[in-house]
């Protein structure tokens, strides 16, 4: 079958009205999936895949990448609206989002976030159609050493989320990897600060810990303070996005585009790693770097571009290569088993319709995530005009039963409510949550990545170094601590000129009145 015959089948599959229906409904799935907070898009996608057996091939692919994309921008809506994120995803959302939504600029932050999404989920469906066979060798290159290195430059974007104290961030960011290390050493098997506990040998589940340092310090300062909350602007706001604001934040959607893209394409990534260095990226090319934390409508856009940007490039190893790019493609690969289709080299030659017909599908997708994610904010966006005394009960009960489902297990929801009052004391002694919350992502990967490497090297820390790849990402935390040190040390001595001359003013006036 040749370039054009194969493309024209695609084309004619998903031309049948059964596969925009199916596409269609597997988005709108997701987005209502991810709007659930516990209700993460990999739960929604292993939940709608046995539904796909009986189904054509294509409709049934087509509705599980449908669910993936819109579970990845549904996480955003609580995000923004009740600082809940629906999934791991949408955690650097909240950073900037809630705050807006505080504001009264609710409508504004959720239309970027479905603006960025799209865009970003646009530009990642072109890069696996251009550069599938490319990029899946490229993340071929990528052995324990280059993800370690990796990893420790990711987690660099610390101080870009660490607020006005660096050292608070690394004490957050310190308590993070602590709490990572809590279960089963994958490497040994042996057991660590599980206290003999058997629920503490899985380790903390994520959502739980999520949903606790995000959700519950916001309840508890309510039920602590209720007239301080009643009384903070909780509007809609407009609807859209001004195009000078959309405009001034096309440069971080592109580049968090390009930062989802390649962290995307390396298997067992994620979402949320990519989301928050996007983040930080804009935070440290803009020139409002001051207002992000504070209810930046850039640190909106980078957020959802850096995790959408993921969504389609996850897709470059599994039909490439047959090796799922994260969790969620991992269960789409099972689809393809049940189809008697083999993810590989061999897709390309024996089911070349099927490939292109998911290319043009995803494609779609970006336009029918624009739609729905329309009418989804016109529905969900309300929630912000609820009364607090209504709101936060209902957003409780949520985030308990969210968290339960995920194992069925009450452990995890007792996990939340602990996490929830250390949330809540970070929250009084102004530690940052964000530093906490990377670390607690990243900080598996990196032992085990550390640990595998030295097991190969057998004790040599020169495989660290062993190519190029490793040597860039070492230059480049060189150079990002340098640079974070600079700024730091700048801010510091401003902060001190400005001390000096407001007390400057006020001497003199003191020794003008003696």
């Amino acid at each position: 079958m040749t370039f054009f015959e194969a493309l024209s089948a695609g084309f004619l599959l998903v031309a049948q009205w059964e596969s925009l229906f199916f596409l269609a409904l597997g988005v709108t799935v997701g987005v209502v999936a991810g709007a659930i907070p516990g209700m993460s898009a990999t739960m929604a996608v292993a939940l709608t895949l046995p539904f796909t057996f009986a189904m054509p091939p294509i409709f049934g692919i087509l509705l599980l990448l449908g669910v993936y994309k819109g579970g990845i921008f549904g996480g955003s809506i609580p995000a923004i609206l009740i600082k809940t994120p629906g999934t791991p995803a949408s955690s650097a959302t909240v950073l900037d989002g809630y705050p807006m939504a505080e504001q009264g600029r609710a409508g504004e932050a959720l239309s970027m976030a479905l603006y960025a999404s799209c865009i970003a989920d646009f530009f990642s469906n072109i890069a696996l159609i251009v550069f599938a066979a490319w990029l899946a060798s490229f993340a071929l290159n990528f052995g324990p050493p280059e993800m370690f290195t990796l990893i420790v430059f990711s987690l660099t974007i610390i101080a870009g989320v660490s607020g006005d104290s660096l050292l608070k961030g690394v004490v957050a960011a310190t308590l993070g990897l602590l709490l990572a290390t809590v279960g089963l050493d994958f490497i040994g098997g042996t057991e660590r600060f599980t206290f003999g506990s058997v629920n503490m040998r899985g380790g903390l589940n994520f959502i739980a810990v999520l949903i606790g340092l995000f959700a519950l310090p916001e309840i508890i300062t309510y039920i602590r303070n209720p007239a301080e909350r009643d009384s903070r602007v909780r509007s809609l706001g407009s609807r859209g996005v001004k195009w000078v604001d959309f405009r001034r934040c096309l440069k971080s959607i592109f580049r968090g585009s390009a930062i989802g893209v390649f962290m995307g394409a390396i298997p067992g990534i994620g979402a949320a790693p990519s989301a928050f260095l996007s983040y930080s990226e804009a935070r440290r090319a803009s020139p409002r770097r001051d207002n992000f934390g504070k209810g930046e409508i850039e640190g909106v856009a980078a957020a959802e571009a850096g995790n959408n940007g993921v969504a389609g490039a996850t897709l470059i190893p599994l039909l490439s290569l047959g090796i799922p790019g994260d969790v969620i493609t991992a269960i789409i690969i099972g689809a393809f088993m049940v189809h008697d289709l083999t993810p590989g080299p061999l897709l390309f030659q024996n089911n070349a319709d099927i490939v292109y017909a998911l290319f043009i599908g995803l494609i779609a997708s970006s336009l029918l995530l624009l739609v729905i994610g329309a009418v989804a904010i016109r529905a969900f966006r309300y929630i912000a005009d609820i009364p607090p005394n209504l709101l936060f009960p209902g957003v409780l009960v949520l985030c308990i039963f969210g968290v339960f489902a995920v194992n069925n297990s009450t452990f995890d929801v007792a996990v939340m409510l602990v996490m929830g009052f250390i949330g809540y004391a970070m929250l009084l002694l102004q530690f940052p949550a964000a530093p906490f919350l990377i670390a607690f992502i990243l900080g598996p990967m990196l032992e085990n990545n550390f640990r595998q490497a030295l097991l190969m090297s057998r004790g040599s820390f020169d495989i660290f170094a062993r190519g190029p790849i490793t040597i860039v990402f070492l230059c480049l935390t060189v150079v990002s601590i340098i640079l974070i040190i600079r700024s730091t040390l700048n801010a510091a001595r401003t902060k001190r000129e400005l001390a000096a001359a407001e007390a400057g003013p006020s001497a003199a006036s003191a020794l003008g009145q003696e």
